[in-house]
């Protein structure tokens, strides 16, 4: 078994919990929530879901950090060394991070306040304003995986 064998399954496996999570919130929860829940319920819930999400969010990133540059070394040894797709699914990480960090640390704490104040109005512009950026970010890392998927062509 190749050296890299362990980094890119852990890689694959971090980037599938991350994408998934976030296509599962957007296409099935999200969907169902509003149909089932009234608001009140719905943000309790979100709150929640984000709580519990988050943590394995958090691993999801350290793991891809950890095994994307261990495999960036294993295989091409310096950076400026490596193709162009690599490059770019770095970039996605990085702007992908920012946007989950803005979440974790602007926004959810602010639906937290509103759930817990009771202030439903202010909870659903803060849950809309998270679902745009998880949006944006479940779109950067379905393209990052179909760049890794097309890298034989860049």
């Amino acid at each position: 078994m190749p050296l890299v064998a362990l980094p890119y399954t852990l890689h694959v496996l971090a980037a599938v919990l991350w994408v998934g999570g976030m296509f599962f919130a957007w296409m099935v929860l999200r969907p169902a929530a509003v149909a089932v829940l009234q608001p009140a319920e719905r943000l309790r819930l979100w709150a929640d879901v984000f709580r519990r999400f988050f943590r394995w969010v958090w691993l999801a990133v350290v793991v891809l950090a950890i095994s994307g540059i261990g495999i960036w070394h294993l295989r091409f040894g310096a950076l400026e060394a490596a193709p162009r797709y690599v490059h770019m699914m770095a970039g996605a990480y990085l702007a992908m991070l920012a946007i989950f960090l803005r979440i974790q640390l602007l926004q959810l704490p602010a639906l937290v306040r509103a759930v817990e104040a009771q202030d439903w109005p202010a909870g659903g512009q803060v849950l809309g304003r998270i679902r745009r950026l998880v949006g944006i970010n479940l779109l950067l890392g379905l393209a990052t995986i179909a760049l890794a998927s097309l890298r034989p062509i860049f």
